[in-house]
């Protein structure tokens, strides 16, 4: 499948690439938006042309246009996450300080900071890092965004989606349907249809810390405020408030046999809980329905 994209690159005084904004994309059929726009070179802003192939997406990433095309496609919703190759992009792309003037490069910051305040022009930082803000560069149908900081360039949201305060969306990371996020959705994580991810919870992502499984959340799930998740979820689940459930919780069931939770990763139909007498960490059958409301999810 040909990919053909339109970027615009921002470069420092040396030349030097910070970000690729592609506001245009053909991926196969498929377009981001109806009409090519016409867009010009200006002072360090320079037009980019990419033609390529799907089949390259499973190689490593090349250069920082090659990065930020794949973290477009992703947040474009064109690839599901972890469908492509992101080897190489921490490698690849710059630290950058983003400011409310766009990428500037690190080396010029402090001058930049003296011609704003010689100038009377207030310049914003608002980070320091190799990711930029989603909502700096596209802007997804249906979905609201309480805090847009909190959202990277790269993530995968799917309309329906709520993201509110404390809500995080790491890159090559997301929502498959509608759901309520009040929690981390860290990279390389996928959360399901109508799922509820409550206030403070942790899902484990895999670029650090050696988890080496994905995790993913099913359809119809609940993560209770603070708790975490370290194994993949199958649909119809619930973890309480407070419970952190990793690979190697020991959990026991019905019939009282112990198995490490993720021998029961991927089952629906499970609650986990914590006996509130003995502490022991307990996997039940979930007979409780999750059912998001809709008028909280009709983000238009």
């Amino acid at each position: 499948m040909k990919i053909n994209a339109l970027g615009l690159t921002t470069e420092s005084s040396d030349g030097d690439i910070l970000d690729v904004y592609f506001p245009y994309i053909e991926f196969g059929k498929d377009k981001n938006i109806d009409k090519k726009p016409i867009i010009s070179s200006s002072k360090n802003k320079n037009i980019t042309n990419i033609s390529t192939d799907s089949k390259d997406l499973l190689n490593p990433i090349k250069n920082i246009a090659d990065a930020y095309l794949r973290l477009h496609l992703l947040s474009y919703k064109f690839v599901l996450p972890n469908s492509i190759n992101l080897d190489g992009l921490f490698e690849v792309l710059p630290n950058v300080v983003w400011t409310n003037y766009g990428a500037v490069s690190i080396k010029e910051i402090q001058s930049k900071i003296l011609e704003s305040k010689l100038g009377n022009k207030e310049l914003i930082i608002k980070s320091i890092d190799k990711f930029p803000c989603l909502t700096d560069y596209i802007i997804p149908d249906g979905v609201r965004i309480a805090d847009t900081s909190r959202v990277r360039l790269g993530a995968y949201l799917s309309e329906g989606t709520t993201i509110m305060h404390e809500g995080f969306v790491n890159f090559n990371a997301g929502t498959l349907g509608k759901a309520m996020i009040e929690g981390r959705i860290s990279a390389g994580v996928v959360v399901g249809s109508n799922s509820d991810l409550g206030g403070g919870c942790s899902t484990m992502g895999t670029l650090s810390g050696g988890n080496h499984t994905k995790i993913s959340i099913g359809n119809n799930c609940l993560l209770g405020a603070n708790s975490g998740l370290g194994i993949p979820l199958g649909d119809n689940c619930i973890i309480e408030a407070g419970l952190y459930l990793t690979a190697g919780t020991k959990v026991t069931l019905s019939d009282q046999t112990v198995v490490k939770a993720s021998e029961l990763s991927n089952r629906n139909n499970l609650l986990f809980i914590r006996n509130s007498t003995s502490g022991i960490v307990e996997a039940k059958t979930n007979n409780k329905s999750i059912e998001l409301n809709s008028k909280l999810h009709k983000n238009n």
